[in-house]
């Protein structure tokens, strides 16, 4: 008897060069898991919970753009900035949709952005991978009512479900969340009995003693 597959929702932001290494560890996980790709919208998804995004803290900007740089070369996975960031990831968002999040065009919408570095903040810096992915008017397809609202839906829907941050794993009714959370996931599918005991269990019930006002 085979492996029984199961069905994963991977969130995620083109903002985020972390979704960039994860989206490339995925594929070690196609033997057992589908994936349903989500993009959403990270900005909105701060406001709700009234976090800053890392770039917004200058340290911790600081910090993450080499530590992302590091982990990149330790995987052996290509990654270049674009040539600002944060950018407005919306345009690139809308563009999945419109392409049905079909793997090879959010691989390719990737590149763009976090391999060949490229600007990738409006329909103009886009029109040519759009044009190569199938789509003569990247205008019209993401300003279409509909593509607006998918975006929105799934970001409301990442919202409901408790997501903080991307790129994030909805897997069994628990949330992965970070690039670095991927092997905690290959634990999980290899034996998720060893987090429902012990101090992997515990954890989850301690009280909280001590709130900010």
């Amino acid at each position: 008897m085979g492996t029984e597959r199961r069905t994963a929702v991977w969130y995620f932001d083109f903002i985020s060069p972390f979704a960039w290494l994860q989206w490339r560890a995925l594929a070690a996980l196609a033997p057992v898991l589908d994936f349903e790709y989500r993009p959403i919208l990270l900005p909105a998804l701060l406001d709700h919970h009234g976090n800053k995004g890392p770039a917004e803290i200058a340290q911790k900007r600081r910090f993450s753009y080499r530590f992302v740089t590091w982990r990149a070369q330790q995987a052996g996975i290509p990654l270049r900035f674009p040539p600002a960031h944060p950018f407005n990831p919306i345009a690139a968002l809308r563009l999945a949709l419109a392409l049905d999040c079909r793997a090879d065009a959010i691989d390719a919408i990737f590149r763009h952005l976090w391999v060949e570095g490229r600007v990738g903040d409006s329909a103009a810096s886009l029109a040519p991978l759009a044009a190569r992915l199938g789509i003569d008017d990247i205008e019209g397809a993401i300003s279409a009512p509909a593509i607006k609202a998918a975006l929105r839906a799934n970001t409301e829907a990442a919202i409901a479900r408790g997501v903080f941050g991307v790129p994030t794993v909805d897997l069994d009714g628990e949330l992965f969340w970070g690039e670095d959370a991927t092997p905690m996931l290959h634990d999980w599918l290899a034996d998720r009995s060893r987090f429902e005991s012990g101090e992997l269990a515990r954890v989850l019930a301690l009280p909280a003693t001590a709130q900010r006002a």
